[in-house]
């Protein structure tokens, strides 16, 4: 898909994920000033399993730069006050983090300068979402090694930069919350966790939905896995669920 360029009204808005989605791999902050890309880009993240946080400006981004700790900064230069040359100098001052200028301004001696001003990578508006992905993915591999190889345990096999995991080869086709839910138990196979550490790591200490969500969930998970006789996914009466790695 190409994100086509459009005159869209300025939106002071910083949206943040909630609490439980700040703690893995994959956060990534969109700077862009212009509402239909932020949008698109924002939603299109997410469903492929990221961690997304906007602003629309560059004051709003380094707020939100100390806040969210993202990974990835997708930075626009067009922007109101500060421009994006000027953001990501400053935000290289004060971190790490991979930046991939996301504008429409395509002339060399602009690529040239975002790149002398820190940034990491550079995109050029229109562009291909699946382009734009790979190159996120590659900026997170090379800044976490570990998730360029599948985790093996037991039978179940977890790629954390897809967000797939995998039993007795087969993919599992896990949404964003059950590949979560999964992957949190089997970070300790064959230990308990308790119904309140999993809600509050999966759905958050915020969350009012309904108080069987858990249980739901849990559902969900054993009929991927076929898991009637075999036992996977244990309970545990009076504390909460384990997974049994054969």
């Amino acid at each position: 898909m190409i994100v086509p360029i459009r005159d869209v009204k300025v939106r002071r808005e910083v949206v943040l994920p909630t609490s439980q989605e700040t703690s893995r791999p994959g956060r990534i902050l969109i700077v862009d000033d212009e509402r239909g890309i932020q949008d698109f880009l924002l939603f299109g993240l997410r469903d492929e399993g990221f961690d997304v946080a906007t602003a629309s400006d560059g004051e709003e981004a380094l707020q939100v730069l100390e806040i969210f700790r993202p990974h990835i900064v997708l930075l626009d230069i067009m922007l109101p006050g500060m421009d994006g040359f000027e953001v990501c100098r400053l935000m290289k001052e004060r971190s790490r983090v991979s930046i991939i200028m996301l504008t429409a301004k395509e002339e060399v001696d602009d690529r040239v300068r975002g790149l002398s001003s820190g940034a990491d990578d550079y995109v050029v508006k229109p562009f291909a979402f699946v382009e734009l992905k790979a190159r996120i993915e590659a900026r997170l591999r090379g800044q976490f090694p570990e998730l360029t190889s599948v985790h093996r345990i037991g039978k179940f096999e977890i790629d954390k930069v897809q967000r797939l995991i995998r039993y007795e080869g087969r993919a599992l086709g896990l949404s964003r919350t059950e590949f979560s839910l999964l992957e949190l138990l089997l970070e300790k196979p064959g230990v308990a966790r308790s119904r309140e550490e999993i809600m509050q790591c999966v759905w958050g200490q915020d969350f009012h939905g309904e108080d069987n969500i858990l249980e739901v969930y849990i559902r969900y998970l054993r009929h991927k896995l076929n898991d009637t006789k075999r036992q996977l996914i244990r309970t545990v009466r009076g504390v909460g669920y384990r997974v049994e790695v054969q």
